[in-house]
């Protein structure tokens, strides 16, 4: 990065605050300097995460090296480290780049609506890119994209008479929720895909042998609804639930919603 005479880079930014951050943190913010070595336009940061993102979307997380993302390319893998340094920094790239979502646009002050499409909108993501949930959280989020719909969430509860710490609560609370939601709707998806059997993943074909092993002495709540069906899925048609995913979400917003009462009192 280029020091100013102050000894800061460029546009007032503090190059000793900004060294803090990952190599891949520097690259997605566009702070480190393309590489000029090698043939003009043949390769770029982006061309490296999208065909690293095509061979994750293929073939999963495992498939992803530097060498076989050289070798998708063209190119061996020590033209793909001119430009990323380490995997490590490929796949916080590749975090990010998934996390450019088309925000929603917003619905005239109904929070509850836009909550609802930040967190489908993520539970999206887990489904359309399985490997998503297999890179670790190391941090707060720090890349643009991702921050982008953070800054989009923290909008929807701009008018809220909650402090700062409390927005950041509810946020993590929804963030939370849809990557559970997105792991078991991605795992479903994959078993489907694989040739498992519905019935298997949602336990009705369990039911049988599990009224035969779940004891009223033992399992003394579950017992009933066992036997009823009702763990298995046996009786969905008589659910006054619905969507279970949605029930869940529902209620979180109705407890935002008695916390906001209540702060208003």
């Amino acid at each position: 990065m280029e020091r100013t005479r102050n000894g800061n880079v460029g546009d007032g930014l503090d190059e000793e605050a900004l060294q803090k951050l990952p190599n891949g943190a520097k690259l997605g913010w566009g702070l480190v300097k393309p590489s000029t070595r090698g043939p003009k336009g043949e390769l770029s940061v982006k061309k490296i995460v999208d065909a690293a993102v095509a061979l994750a979307d293929g073939d999963g997380l495992a498939a992803v090296s530097m060498n076989r993302v050289a070798s998708s390319l063209g190119f061996t893998t020590m033209s793909l480290y001119r430009y990323i340094a380490s995997k490590d920094d490929l796949l916080m790239l590749m975090y990010d780049s998934v996390s450019e979502l088309e925000l929603p646009e917003r619905k005239s002050g109904d929070w509850r609506a836009e909550m609802r499409e930040y967190v489908w909108a993520c539970v999206e993501v887990f489904v359309k890119h399985p490997w998503f949930g297999d890179i670790p959280v190391t941090s707060i989020p720090i890349m643009p994209n991702t921050l982008k719909i953070v800054d989009w969430m923290l909008g929807t509860m701009r008018s809220f008479p909650l402090n700062e710490h409390e927005k950041m609560s509810i946020l993590l609370l929804l963030s939370s929720y849809s990557r559970s939601v997105g792991l078991i709707n991605r795992d479903f998806g994959q078993a489907l895909k694989a040739g498992a059997n519905p019935d298997t993943f949602n336990g009705l074909e369990y039911s049988a042998a599990l009224k035969q092993l779940v004891k009223p002495d033992n399992f003394p709540h579950l017992y009933p609804m066992v036997m009823s069906g009702t763990y298995a899925g046996e009786n969905e048609q008589t659910s006054t639930v619905g969507n279970d995913f949605d029930f869940g979400l529902e209620r979180i917003l109705d407890g935002v919603q008695h916390y906001l009462d209540t702060r208003k009192g």
